[in-house]
C-alpha cells in the first residue's frame, strides 16, 4: 500500500493511510486476531455477521421501494 505525501504534510499522509487499512479491513482483522477463536466461535460470528449485512441490505432496499 502505498500514500503520495504533499507538501510535507505527513499529518494529512498519516490520516489517508489510516482510512486506506480501514476500508481493507486491517484494523478489524488484527483485532480479531489478538485472541485465539474457536472454529465454532468464528462460525457463530460469520453467520451472525452475515445476517446483519442482510438485513441493511433489505432495509435500504425498503426504503428505496418507499415502504
Amino acid at each position: 500500500m502505498q500514500v503520495l505525501i504533499r507538501e510535507n504534510n505527513v499529518e494529512q499522509g498519516l490520516r489517508l493511510l489510516k482510512k486506506k487499512l480501514q476500508r481493507e479491513g486491517l484494523f478489524r482483522e488484527m483485532k480479531l486476531r489478538r485472541n485465539f477463536e474457536k472454529p465454532s466461535e468464528r462460525r457463530k460470528r460469520e453467520k451472525s455477521e452475515a445476517i446483519r449485512r442482510l438485513r441493511k441490505v433489505q432495509r435500504k432496499r425498503m426504503e428505496r421501494e418507499g415502504f
